[in-house]
């Protein structure tokens, strides 16, 4: 069985060195001691979140929800190339959090919401300030189930002309659309300095919306005769393009 991972505060990561302790402590020491019960002698794995893994075994637990690793092994894990970010429309419910848990899993890099013209689930002040936080710990606790050392970025919430701004400074930006006539493997993104990949609500794009992306260089394409939902087509599409550009 491997070992569980937990999220390390960076700076004490920063420090760690072979045959030195680091101590986990805070939420995720709370919860290694009071929830995952690690025991002196377990090896456990700690990332910082940017890349860095730590190996090494228990020495000791504090009831009180603090844990110190003796370190066997440091790893510095490079950025994977290249790197993808997914617009990911706002959905009804906590269809967006699934959405967010499966592209963390899969390894996507960067997560921005999207108010999109037909988004049935509307973000105001107040929600978007609140749901990104669920969309970051979400991510982060799908970080540590998929065992990675880096959790993705959630970026603040951004409409429809913010997603052509970043489609316009992107390599390679593919939007998911039904009414495609290109097929996601007809575009070649293997050399891309960098891929984003927009998922649409759904109740599809608009016409607006298609203009506004294929504007400014984005390419509209389908995964195929499924229609999936926007929760659904986001990990689809991933999987798709990360064995197709050799991240897989």
């Amino acid at each position: 069985m491997s070992p569980p991972v937990f999220l390390i505060d960076p700076d004490r990561a920063a420090e760690a060195r072979v045959g030195g302790e680091v101590v986990l402590d805070g939420p995720e020491g709370r919860h290694a001691v009071a929830v995952q019960r690690v025991r002196a002698g377990e090896t456990i794995e700690c990332v910082d979140g940017s890349g860095r893994r730590i190996t090494g075994s228990v020495a000791t637990v504090q009831q009180s929800g603090a844990a110190t690793i003796t370190v066997a092994a440091l790893t510095d894990e490079p950025e994977p190339t290249p790197q993808i970010t997914a617009v990911q429309a706002i959905a009804k419910g906590d269809r967006g959090e699934r959405a967010v848990q499966m592209l963390t899993e899969a390894g996507i890099d960067a997560i921005v919401p999207w108010q999109a013209e037909k988004s049935v689930g509307r973000w105001d002040e107040t929600k978007a300030t609140k749901n990104r936080g669920k969309w970051a710990a979400t991510a982060r606790e799908a970080t540590k189930q998929a065992r990675r050392s880096r959790v993705p970025r959630v970026d603040p919430v951004t409409t429809s002309g913010g997603v052509a701004e970043l489609i316009g400074a992107s390599g390679v930006a593919l939007v998911l659309d039904e009414q495609a006539s290109l097929q996601l493997t007809s575009i070649a993104a293997e050399t891309a300095r960098d891929i984003m990949l927009v998922i649409g609500p759904e109740g599809g794009l608009s016409d607006n919306e298609r203009g506004q992306f294929t504007d400014v260089g984005a390419y509209l394409v389908q995964l195929g005769p499924s229609v999936l939902r926007t929760s659904t087509a986001g990990i689809a599409a991933l999987s798709v393009l990360s064995a197709q550009i050799g991240r897989w």
